[in-house]
């Protein structure tokens, strides 16, 4: 599965205007053609957001809350890390599947646009009926991802809530 975008542009280089135009830029074109070299690669990239949630379950009473949440239950914030990884063939053209900046520019949109410095239960609409748990978010993340990135190469959300505390999601 190649990630590359245009046909006539480079590979891993879709979104670059340096790539159209010159009969060079054609010639390397039709180079990029080629088959992929049969080799699954994985690329990740690390971003961090900081945002603020109470666990709070709308099915509980405040009692019940508190008891199942602990001192989560009130609002508190982290400094999330967030690990992406993709996946694809190396195309013998470029020597990758996608340009790592492309995966950040994505990342940006999927992740820190929506993300960074907000209030997750009042300002992220997905948690209006969802408890804004670690896993929760790890799903919000996927689901963005997965609308924005080329069909099929999502292949692993890491989700940080702390140095020490981390849910791994892999899509159903």
């Amino acid at each position: 599965m190649y990630l590359f975008g245009h046909p006539g542009r480079l590979p891993g280089f879709c979104c670059s205007s340096a790539t159209e135009g010159t009969g060079a830029m054609q010639s390397i074109a039709e180079r990029s053609r080629l088959h992929a070299t049969g080799r699954m690669t994985f690329l990740s990239r690390m971003e961090t957001f900081a945002a603020a949630h109470k666990l709070n379950s709308k099915l509980l009473n405040e009692e019940e809350n508190r008891k199942l949440f602990g001192k989560c239950n009130q609002s508190h914030g982290h400094n999330y890390k967030v690990v992406v990884t993709v996946r694809g063939e190396i195309h013998p053209l470029s020597g990758m599947f996608m340009n790592i900046f492309k995966l950040q520019e994505y990342m940006q949109e999927a992740i820190l646009e929506p993300l960074d410095h907000k209030n997750l239960d009042q300002d992220v609409e997905f948690f209006a009926d969802v408890v804004s748990t670690t896993e929760n978010l790890a799903i919000y993340i996927w689901n963005n991802l997965e609308k924005i990135l080329p069909a099929g190469c999502l292949y692993k959300v890491k989700l940080y809530e702390s140095d020490k505390n981390f849910i791994v999601y892999k899509g159903e």
